[in-house]
């Protein structure tokens, strides 16, 4: 029989997803030299995070004129900690940095091209790196400020040091992804509280064969994020069985407030350990794809699966092996190499790909 459980208890003392405190001066106020280090515990020094210092120049160099109390909404700190963070930079830095009365903000008193070489650990430059670029893909969107937060934590591992300009590290890698997920950051927070504290949950579902949603009673088990897309792997109560739900056709979760045990033998890669990306496909079967010359380098920089196993042949083509289950992200992910590609068995995913070619062709005739 399920049992009831406060919001407030975590089964285990099962520690939050994330939590995000903000970075703060030492005890007496004072401001951390020029050279930054990582990987010290806040009692024995701080400092501002890079990542912020850097929005607070992108905003001042565009002449948007922010102010403490914005910054401070923004980033979720206290406007005593963006005054620190302005402090840094214009004494630390020597940014021209200036307050506009009539436009209640500061601004810099004359352009600055660029933000100053600072010297950063290694962990600071790959965490700058991390939240300067991929974090543009969710930009205007309600992932982008609890995804500003997450990136700060991360700036906390010690490693060698080394001078870079941020405005150059800006100029020369970019991430770019197609596609980005409409996820609401509210269906995910539920989705998420529920799976630390082990809580049934109920919400409507939208399959991709079905015309309209269905109510789902499930027990979250596991969030998981494949191919740039959140799934929930959760056990279906109706079903009796596991079930796996992406979490942009998850509407108005609802946290039941009972309590359940996620069995000791639960293993995410286990169970999607047949699978080509997110479908579990229970039976896994020989799966051998024939791939052209043109599609032959493309094929062999990756790996598209545990198991693959890709042969040269001859005029430069290939043949790429996998034992995966058959499902519809890897049907999908044949058809997207068009003509450059045969599937040569089984014969039951053959036919499946041929038969769908044949209604392609027939809407270009």
């Amino acid at each position: 029989m399920p049992k009831k459980v406060s919001k407030k208890s975590r089964p285990g003392g099962t520690p939050a997803l994330a939590s995000v405190e903000p970075a703060s001066f030492g005890k007496g106020g004072e401001r951390p030299p020029p050279s930054v280090r990582t990987g010290l515990s806040a009692a024995s020094t701080a400092r501002p995070p890079l990542v912020r210092m850097v929005r607070i120049h992108e905003l001042l160099a565009a002449g948007k004129f922010p102010n403490c109390s914005k910054l401070a909404a923004e980033f979720e700190v206290s406007t005593k900690t963006i005054q620190r963070d302005i402090e840094f930079m214009r004494d630390q830095l020597s940014l021209p940095i200036a307050y506009d009365q009539p436009r209640h903000g500061f601004h810099y008193a004359h352009p600055v091209a660029q933000f100053p070489m600072i010297t950063v650990s290694e962990g600071e430059l790959v965490a700058l790196l991390v939240a300067q670029k991929a974090v543009e893909q969710y930009r205007g969107t309600s992932f982008e400020k609890p995804l500003h937060a997450a990136f700060e934590k991360l700036v906390s591992s010690l490693g060698d040091q080394a001078s870079v300009s941020l405005h150059e590290l800006s100029a020369a890698v970019s991430f770019r992804s197609a596609g980005v997920p409409q996820a609401q950051i509210e269906v995910f927070e539920v989705l998420a509280d529920a799976v630390m504290t082990s809580q049934t949950i109920a919400f409507e579902y939208l399959s991709l064969r079905a015309k309209k949603a269905e109510r789902r009673n499930v027990e979250p088990y596991h969030l998981a994020c494949i191919s740039n897309q959140w799934y929930l792997l959760a056990n279906d109560l109706a079903r009796g069985d596991m079930r796996t739900f992406a979490v942009t056709r998850i509407a108005g979760p609802k946290n039941l407030r009972l309590g359940f045990r996620r069995p000791a033998d639960f293993s995410v890669s286990q169970m999607l350990s047949g699978s080509f990306a997110a479908f579990e496909a229970g039976k896994t079967e020989r799966v051998r794809i024939r791939f052209d010359a043109f599609a032959a380098r493309l094929v062999a920089e990756r790996q598209w699966h545990k198991s693959q196993k890709i042969r040269p042949l001859a005029d430069g083509n290939v043949e790429l092996a996998m034992q995966v289950g058959l499902a519809p992200d890897l049907e999908s992910w044949i058809l997207g190499w068009g003509a450059h590609a045969e599937v040569l068995e089984p014969e039951a995913l053959r036919a499946k790909i041929r038969e769908s070619a044949r209604r392609m062709a027939g809407r270009y005739s």
